[in-house]
């Protein structure tokens, strides 16, 4: 390696590590977060008092863990070194910018928490239930509605219900410690207990929390075993094992819709999902959608609710949405990224396999990345600058499987469903 190339691998690893260190403090989600006294103030209401929260709630219990104005400042101190120390058309840069600039929108969001600004920076970082892929396709709401219909129908069929709920969180952290020890040998992951928190898990840079009570069924350890831990656990572990590019550890909100529309694909294509799982991502578009058009939180709860959903899905989903907001306000968009990414990842998979470029796949676990990205960051695994992901799902390390399944899918995607539906329905 020549003296220049290892000085320009020392600039990116000093830049994205004061990238690294700059975020840590900001923890989008705990600073959003609603208490449990929300919920049991709710519930005790019967349903019909509006949860008590605005800007003031916030700052007194999520107060932020760092100073949003010397936040800002650091990105941008960051972002202008980038351009001093890379170069404005180095293609790395153009990336590591992007993640500053994002920062410091991310920032302005948490400051505007309970405003209506809150929802407008949403809108700026995650997008509307309104956007289009291109001009004259359906948005995000089109598809919430559309996918609605379709999973109510397959819902009503008794074969589609849901598995008795039996297996207790001490149980599920047994049974994913072992599974995800399989997965990641040697990588120190752990599943860990813990009630402080809403969602039933979430994960970490190394570890599974599971909230400590919350109940699972067989279908729910198989789902948090691909989505937490084969996309979002080993994407972590890839990027903190990237030796210049350590932001890769640590996603950006533009690495989200890749991320969770990576993470739903791994459990359709692993046939670990069902109709019932869709559903509740579905409903979240369409409360995304609802809260938008002005709906507030009650609404949203009586209308999902209304839709076969119970108690405390309704809840779970209308706070969701709602978090960091007001009841009444915009809402928390974050939740269009499992569709969206879903339909992106899906596409660009598909193209990648009809164009023979399969190495491209693989990419996409090197670290927390966006489609947007994936090409650039191929050349830069060629140049030393990225290394490839050591961790895989098994339908990554070998894409034979994956290749057929997505060739007969292009062409069946090609066909006309109306002619097929008229072709079939009488043999139904």
């Amino acid at each position: 390696m020549s003296e220049n190339n290892t000085r320009y691998l020392e600039l990116v690893r000093e830049l994205s590590d004061r990238i690294v260190e700059a975020q840590r403090p900001i923890r989008i989600l705990d600073g959003i977060k609603w208490s449990s006294n929300e919920r049991s103030d709710f519930f005790a209401s019967g349903c019909k008092a509006m949860p008590s929260v605005d800007m003031a709630y916030y700052q007194r219990k999520n107060p932020l863990e760092f100073d949003p104005s010397a936040a800002r400042n650091v990105f941008h101190q960051i972002d202008r070194d980038i351009v001093r120390k890379l170069g404005q058309l180095n293609p790395l840069a153009t990336i590591m910018r992007r993640i500053c600039r994002e920062y410091q929108t991310v920032v302005r969001m948490l400051e505007a928490r309970g405003t209506p600004d809150f929802g407008l920076y949403s809108e700026e970082l995650y997008g509307s239930a309104s956007d289009v892929f291109h001009a004259g396709d359906p948005t995000l709401a089109d598809l919430g509605t559309t996918m609605e219909s379709t999973l109510i129908n397959l819902l009503k069929n008794q074969s589609m219900m849901e598995m008795e709920k039996d297996i207790s969180a001490e149980r599920a952290v047994e049974m994913l410690n072992a599974r995800l020890l399989n997965a990641f040998p040697d990588a120190g992951i752990r599943v860990l207990l813990n009630d402080q928190m809403t969602a039933d898990a979430a994960a970490g840079s190394d570890y599974l929390k599971i909230r400590s009570d919350a109940m699972f069924n067989a279908l729910d350890i198989d789902v948090l075993e691909v989505h937490e831990g084969w996309v979002h656990l080993g994407t972590t572990l890839n990027g903190m094992a990237q030796p210049w590019c350590t932001f890769l550890g640590k996603g950006p909100p533009s690495s989200t819709t890749t991320q969770e529309g990576l993470a739903v694909l791994t459990e359709i294509l692993t046939m670990r999902s069902s109709p019932s799982r869709l559903y509740r991502l579905i409903n979240r578009v369409r409360a995304v959608t609802l809260a938008e058009d002005g709906a507030n939180f009650i609404e949203v709860f009586d209308y999902l609710r209304g839709n076969e959903m119970s108690d405390d899905d309704s809840y779970a989903i209308a706070v969701r949405i709602f978090r960091g907001s007001t009841p009444e306000g915009r809402p928390f968009t974050k939740d269009l990224a499992y569709m969206r990414g879903f339909i992106q990842t899906y596409n660009f998979m598909r193209l990648a396999m009809s164009e023979g470029k399969l190495d491209n796949l693989p990419v996409l676990f090197c670290g927390k990345v966006t489609l947007e990205d994936v090409n650039t960051y191929r050349g830069l695994m060629d140049e030393g600058v990225v290394v490839p992901p050591k961790f895989l799902p098994p339908h990554f390390a070998d894409l034979k499987g994956l290749a057929t399944w997505m060739s007969f899918s292009r062409f069946i995607s090609s066909l006309s469903f109306d002619q097929l539906q008229a072709d079939y329905s009488a043999l139904l």
